[in-house]
């Protein structure tokens, strides 16, 4: 059954901050979204919209502003033929099945309803969804996408499953698992892992998967950023529990900071640019020697729109990975404007990293 978010109320497109602090929430407890509506407090085509919904099935959650809270409330009354009560000073659906503050739930048919009201700088009320286990995410590594459908599409009906790809960087398929009536996830991600071996991850959240592999074999990593900016820093500290694993980095834009941070030499960035394999080289093994981690990552490119040249254009990355038993450097081309070449470089960087130790990631 389809998923639906909508927004209903400017704020909500004003403030983006705001709303993907939503997003993640819901999707944290409810599971992959599959479509997100905005809608205007006056949008008239909003009650066409929750009818047409309502008459198919599905699940549709509704984030509203305390002023259109009560809105949504008699719009979806008039559309499944019912009126509104006052419960605990909300005025919601007589047939409303469970409330809580500034939540409720109904159901029509086939179809359930969840409306919330969101405040900025307020924690947002609990969603009363059911968290059944219906879909899952895996990661797959060093396939494409191609090669992933043709081998996983047997397997998808042998487990009665539907399966949405994307791919997140070379080498890199995200997988949408979702079970159909009698569907079996569990058992159909054990045979892809089977299948694939040392290529499969299992998780919705790949930045809180390698925190507790980290956690768990006591180790850490450190980075050293160039046209990033501390993207890769981030990636990990806005999850919980990065700080068990993950001291601190070094954003080093400039060459002199390079070299006087990472030891990286005048000589080499005189000679080969500050985008080059061998100053990766030199910032991985300077990341770990000064931070001490057992794995360091760097990241130096031309991210645009300028700085590109014939021999280096835009969208040039070199990215490194080290620990204290490897090391490996990738030259990467990346098209897109500059914020989507710097969070491809972040991704690719990441699974540099599971890759450089299977043994303790892919375990």
């Amino acid at each position: 059954m389809k998923k639906q978010l909508l927004f209903v109320g400017n704020k909500f497109t004003l403030n983006r901050s705001f709303q993907r602090y939503i997003l993640r929430e819901v999707e944290k407890k409810s599971g992959q979204i599959d479509a997100i509506f905005f809608f205007q407090e006056s949008d008239n085509s909003l009650f066409l919209h929750l009818e047409k919904v309502l008459l198919s099935s599905g699940t549709l959650i509704i984030v509203t502003t305390k002023s259109s809270f009560s809105v949504i409330g008699k719009l979806l009354s008039t559309v499944t033929s019912d009126n509104q009560i006052l419960k605990e000073q909300m005025l919601i659906p007589s047939q409303t099945l469970v409330f809580e503050q500034n939540s409720y739930l109904i159901k029509h048919e086939d179809s359930t309803v969840n409306v919330l009201m969101a405040e900025e700088g307020v924690q947002l009320p609990k969603l009363l969804i059911d968290e059944e286990e219906r879909s899952a995410i895996i990661h797959i590594f060093e396939e494409d996408v191609e090669s992933v459908q043709a081998m996983l599409h047997p397997l998808a009906q042998t487990y009665d499953v539907r399966l949405d790809y994307t791919h997140v960087v070379s080498g890199w398929v995200k997988l949408q698992i979702q079970s159909r009536r009698y569907g079996n996830i569990a058992q159909f991600i054990a045979s892809v892992k089977q299948l694939l071996p040392k290529k499969v991850i299992a998780a919705s959240n790949i930045a809180v998967y390698i925190i507790e592999k980290l956690m768990h074999h006591q180790r850490k990593v450190t980075f050293a950023e160039s046209c990033t900016g501390g993207l890769l820093a981030s990636f990990f500290t806005r999850e919980s529990g990065a700080s068990n694993v993950f001291d601190g980095s070094l954003v080093t834009y400039s060459n002199s900071l390079k070299a006087n941070w990472l030891a990286v030499s005048d000589l080499n960035l005189e000679r080969f640019g500050a985008v080059s394999q061998e100053i990766i080289e030199e910032m991985t093994d300077g990341a770990l020697n000064v931070s001490y981690a057992d794995y360091a990552l760097a990241v130096s490119g031309i991210a645009g729109p300028d700085g590109g040249t014939e021999f280096k254009p835009v969208g040039t990355i070199f990215i490194g990975a080290r620990s204290k038993l490897d090391n490996t450097t990738e030259e990467c081309y990346f098209e897109g404007d500059r914020n989507y070449i710097q969070e491809q470089s972040t991704y690719y960087a990441v699974k540099m990293l599971l890759l450089l130790d299977k043994e303790t990631f892919f375990e």
